[in-house]
């Protein structure tokens, strides 16, 4: 079977490849294709399918886009999305990464307010090579804290302070999945919701099929296997796709975030069942 990962992060986001370097290791593993799904920014995509070009290995220009649903975030996958030329789409996005950016700076009066010497200069040094302006995220802050030695590791880091139950946490004001959906389809892609088990939000995939949702990520190295079970009857009932991926982010101080690239992988043959979905 040849394999795709469907669930990837870079520079352009909070990943630690660049696009390039990530389609180098895709082919390193013997992956035949990867999505770019960076979070809330194409801006990694035209570099991954240039090195993807060359090296023979499928790229899909992606994105996974943050939202909110009963004060619980929600992520979205777009897959094959429009990602030079439709405006409105691009517009979106940017906006996304300016509601991220002001989480981050109310995370961090939150810390300061506990006593931690932190800022947002600290933070956005800890970028990689590519990254958008304003388009940091919560492993940046971790690494901070690691760097100044308030904690050990990433988990607990988010443990004590960025993780959904942490003393620093602040939810975020992102726009509702269905609105995601609607966006990702009007730049031309399909829609599949990013890691469900990790939400405790079974109610709401019911309702995305009804506005649209084209896949589940089933296989994502957070779910259990009574879960990818459950998801994959899901799918069958509800007549949408099956799609797998690592969440690969790359390793943080001694740990892999998610796991690594290539843990989580479909058979290749998804990618023309995605493109069907496309408009």
């Amino acid at each position: 079977m040849e394999k795709v990962d469907l669930h990837t992060h870079t520079t352009a986001s909070d990943g630690l490849l660049s696009p390039a370097d990530l389609v180098r290791l895709a082919e390193r593993l013997g992956l035949k294709g990867v999505a770019i799904t960076d979070h809330d920014t194409v801006d990694g995509v035209e570099e991954a399918l240039h090195e993807g070009r060359k090296r023979g290995i499928e790229v899909v220009p992606g994105v996974e886009i943050s939202t909110l649903w009963h004060g619980k975030e929600i992520h979205m996958l777009g897959m094959y999305v429009d990602y030079r030329n439709n405006n409105h789409f691009l517009d979106l996005l940017a906006k996304q990464r300016d509601v991220r950016y002001q989480r981050d700076l109310k995370m961090i009066g939150r810390l300061n307010e506990l006593g931690i010497d932190i800022t947002i200069e600290e933070v956005m040094a800890k970028k990689g090579r590519g990254s958008q302006e304003k388009n940091v995220g919560r492993p940046h802050i971790a690494e901070v804290l690691i760097d100044k030695e308030i904690v050990n590791t990433m988990n607990e880091a988010f443990d004590l302070y960025l993780g959904k139950k942490g003393k620093a946490y602040v939810v975020p004001d992102q726009m509702s999945p269905f609105d995601a959906i609607e966006a990702i389809h009007q730049s031309g892609g399909a829609v599949v919701i990013a890691h469900p088990g990790l939400y405790e939000q079974d109610d709401l995939i019911p309702l995305l099929g009804e506005n649209g949702l084209d896949g589940i990520e089933i296989n994502h190295p957070d779910h259990t296997s009574s879960k990818k079970r459950h998801y994959q009857e899901m799918t069958e009932k509800m007549n949408l796709l099956a799609t797998a991926g690592s969440d690969f982010h790359g390793e943080r101080h001694g740990s892999m975030y998610h796991a690594q690239l290539g843990t989580c992988t479909t058979d290749i043959r998804i990618l023309k069942d995605l493109q069907s979905f496309c408009s």
